[in-house]
């Protein structure tokens, strides 16, 4: 089983039970998210199999709109997301999943905020989301 970001290689490393090590390869890699992955590692986590969720139901907390919690310059956040769209029209469908904390009230995403925006300009009502939450906490 070879690593890639996509969201069918993380499918493959969920069946093989190595879905938190595809996580933090991901991140740690191409995701270029590694201070989120350090955050992931300083508890136990139960993460869900990637599976096709509606957009819909959580919204996107980085971007250069007021009151986003992780704020990013306009003009540097639209060049990525149209950078993704580009390549998503050219054939690159097979991207990561998204990665959503969800506590059975709440949904966060945490990595894919790009990703997200560009699949809703495309249209796109459905993609690959990874679930997690921590150990500890309800089920």
């Amino acid at each position: 089983m070879e690593y890639r970001p996509t969201a069918s290689s993380a499918i493959e490393f969920s069946n093989a039970n190595k879905l938190e090590e595809w996580i933090h390869l991901f991140l740690c890699g191409e995701g270029d998210n590694k201070p989120f992955s350090d955050g992931l590692k300083l508890e136990p986590r139960r993460y869900t199999a990637p599976a096709m969720i509606s957009l819909d139901i959580f919204k996107r907390d980085c971007g250069w709109e007021e009151g986003m919690r992780w704020q990013i310059g306009k003009e540097a956040f639209d060049d990525r997301v149209n950078g993704i769209i580009r390549r998503y029209e050219n054939g690159e469908k097979d991207m990561p999943p998204l990665i959503v904390y969800h506590d059975g009230d709440t949904y966060e995403l945490n990595d894919g905020n790009h990703r997200h925006e560009a699949l809703k300009k495309l249209n796109i009502e459905k993609y690959w989301v990874i679930f997690w939450k921590t150990i500890q906490e309800r089920a």
